[in-house]
């Protein structure tokens, strides 16, 4: 078992991060602003179930391949740019409806999940980032490794719930509000394209 007063300064530094504006809780603001608070925590647990394949890689030793390896990082990396892309051309196209048109939204809860799960895993920085973060927080002394990296891979979960969750409510609250307005929705997905847009340059661009 990790000492408490490891996982407890873990935490901290876990959510100053999920706070700190970056790829995952931008794509989490702009799914919820666009299509509610629902869709954009059904994001949330898709990011977040991302971070099982990362901690499993990195207490594996598989992330080290991204780290070391440049074709494997490219490959992934342009693999999720492209990913991106396919999310802004759908968000450019989305036809200008009020949220909630139908009783629900325009994607299913389900595949806002999968595209959460996507996004996280096709970004090569987040392997690299597990497989220098996480080791600083497993002790040899305190047990076998393999479940201290488990262990810390679910609080970075429950962290992630918290805080993306938050934001998930938070850019709901304010998106559904505008949402009323089908000119205001138009605005909204063009605003949305252009971040999928500029979160796919930054991945597309991004050196290990």
């Amino acid at each position: 078992m990790i000492p408490i007063e490891t996982l407890s300064a873990f935490v901290a530094v876990v959510i100053v991060l999920a706070l700190t504006p970056g790829p995952d809780n931008l794509f989490v603001l702009t799914q919820s602003a666009v299509s509610g608070r629902l869709s954009g925590i059904a994001v949330t647990f898709g990011l977040s179930t991302g971070v099982i394949f990362h901690t499993i890689a990195v207490a594996l030793g598989v992330a080290a391949i991204f780290q070391t390896s440049a074709l494997a990082f490219s490959l992934l990396k342009y693999a999720g740019a492209a990913y991106l892309l396919y999310l802004a051309w759908g968000a450019f196209r989305a036809k200008a409806a009020p949220i909630g048109v139908g009783g629900g939204p325009k994607l299913s809860y389900w595949a806002l999940y999968r595209r959460g799960v996507i996004m996280n895993i096709t970004n090569p920085k987040v392997s690299i980032f597990f497989l220098s973060f996480l080791p600083q927080f497993v002790n040899p002394q305190a047990g076998p490794l393999f479940p201290q990296f488990i262990q810390l891979g679910f609080v970075f979960i429950l962290c992630t719930i918290l805080v993306f969750g938050g934001i998930a409510v938070l850019a709901g609250t304010i998106g559904e509000k505008l949402g009323k307005s089908a000119s205001a929705q138009s605005i909204m997905n063009k605003i949305a394209g252009t971040v999928f847009v500029g979160l796919a340059l930054k991945l597309a661009t991004t050196t290990r």
